[in-house]
């Protein structure tokens, strides 16, 4: 899994834009808030998203799954590997990402996505 397969997936979402932000970070939001973000140069991370507080606890069990220096307290985790969780799984827990920052979108800002 490389940058293309995070972008195909998170940009298959429904109105998700994405974004260079911190110099170096591929950051993609709907409605203008992220939920998931991954450094195109070498970090300690691979990729961080926002997950459910259950699937939070559950991953940060996980070997190669870590909570996401600065975003851990609102429920983001970050993968130290590729290899961390298989592709198919990680497609739903990005998918789950979107759905939990959408849902938390003002009315506003969902009416006006369409």
């Amino acid at each position: 899994m490389k940058v293309d397969f995070i972008r195909s997936c998170c940009g298959s979402f429904p109105h998700v834009t994405e974004t260079v932000q911190w110099e170096d970070n591929l950051v993609f939001k709907v409605g203008g808030k992220m939920f998931a973000l991954m450094p195109l140069e070498p970090a300690a991370a691979w990729l961080a998203f926002k997950c459910s507080p259950e699937d939070f606890a559950e991953l940060t069990e996980r070997p190669g799954v870590i909570p996401a220096p600065y975003l851990a307290r609102a429920h983001w985790v970050a993968l130290e590997s590729e290899d961390a969780i298989p592709a198919a799984e990680l497609k739903r827990l990005l998918r789950a990402a979107y759905g939990w920052v959408y849902a938390k979108l003002p009315k506003k800002v969902r009416e006006g996505l369409g």
